[in-house]
């Protein structure tokens, strides 16, 4: 695989003639709330000790998917509730992660297989 630097053609230049490119239109981790993170790492280490490693990325199908965004909504109305019984936000980002990932693993079988919904096994 060759590698390529991405450059948009614009320029920030530092009062010490350091010149980089632009920040505009790339992601901006720095600006992520990094404590939400910590939770969410923390759900998925006990998720880990439950279920096993990685068990969460073994879901690829619509009823897979359908389950992540029943979780996710349900999360998101204990969150909203404000109830404390579970960290619901932090369940929230795990089933909205897992959806986009089954979703995203249709598409690619979808790209690979050259299907519509209605010709998909799963």
């Amino acid at each position: 695989m060759t590698w390529e630097t991405k450059d948009s053609g614009q320029r920030q230049e530092f009062p010490t003639g350091m010149r980089r490119d632009v920040q505009i239109d790339k992601p901006r981790y720095d600006l992520v709330d990094w404590p939400m993170i910590k939770r969410w790492a923390e759900l998925m280490q006990r998720g880990a000790l439950k279920y096993g490693e990685h068990n969460w990325k073994k879901a690829g199908t619509s009823e897979e998917l359908e389950r992540f965004k029943a979780s996710a909504l349900r999360h998101m109305v204990q969150w909203f509730n404000e109830e404390i019984d579970e960290d619901h936000a932090s369940a929230c980002y795990f089933n909205i992660a897992g959806a986009e990932m089954v979703k995203e693993k249709m598409n690619e079988y979808h790209a690979q297989h050259q299907v519509d919904n209605s010709d998909i096994p799963f």
